[in-house]
């Protein structure tokens, strides 16, 4: 049966079908040793697809697991050339093609939901869809409720962009700082990080501790674990 490539690379776990439109985009794909145009459609069974040369893999069986990523490794699964550090693939021992769902800094840390599940990728990345994400935040000075009400409100960046209304919680002291809670259904690269110099409250450290109705729960920095039937249908029919 003939369907799009986008859709038979996300099916093979190349990531989203909207990173898998990149790939073919870039020129990666070939059918049938022609290169491959967007919206063109093929037979995985028949038709002989690459990606960089090497034969399209047989479509996975689907894989979904919840990583405490540390900091200072990378939310990607192939790095640029000559870099070296460490990514979130490198921690996990499986054979699948697992991608990340959505980023995190490379400085900050917490869960992240790795899969070969290009549906459910699109779904939990997809603006439209709104999907909440949860962080504690550790801040270098105690914040004032004048700075938090600014911040739930939104906030508008250097780039011009006004950042979404957000539930941000003031949670604890720390020393001089203090620790908040911040939920929101965006992401923009560094967000929090440039809401908090913009607000003067220097961010030291970010947690992610939920996506969705995914916990990062008892997991440690480095450790994973496969999700259960229950919170793998979760995320596909939550709304939010």
């Amino acid at each position: 049966m003939q369907e799009r490539l986008q859709k038979i690379l996300a099916q093979s776990g190349y990531g989203s079908r909207r990173s898998c439109e990149l790939i073919i985009l870039a020129g990666r794909v070939r059918v049938n040793g022609e290169a491959a145009t967007l919206g063109q459609k093929a037979d995985a069974s028949r038709d002989k697809i690459t990606v960089d040369g090497r034969p399209l893999a047989a479509a996975e069986a689907l894989v979904y697991v919840a990583l405490h990523k540390p900091r200072n490794v990378l939310s990607t699964v192939e790095r640029e050339r000559g870099d070296v550090r460490q990514t979130v693939r490198d921690l996990i021992d499986l054979p699948e093609h697992l991608h990340p769902v959505g980023r995190l800094d490379f400085d900050s840390e917490g869960l992240v939901l790795m899969t070969n599940d290009g549906d459910l990728t699109n779904k939990l990345t997809h603006p439209r869809y709104g999907h909440e994400k949860e962080y504690r935040v550790l801040l270098a000075r105690r914040p004032d409720q004048e700075q938090l009400k600014t911040w739930r409100r939104g906030v508008v960046l250097e780039d011009g962009y006004k950042t979404a209304p957000a539930d941000v919680r003031f949670e604890s002291t720390s020393g001089k700082g203090a620790w908040i809670r911040v939920i929101m259904g965006e992401g923009r690269k560094h967000q929090i990080r440039e809401i908090g110099s913009l607000l003067g409250l220097p961010i030291v450290r970010i947690v992610r501790v939920r996506i969705g109705g995914l916990l990062l729960g008892i997991l440690k920095p480095r450790q994973w674990r496969h999700l259960s039937a229950q919170e793998v249908s979760a995320l596909k029919g939550a709304k939010k």
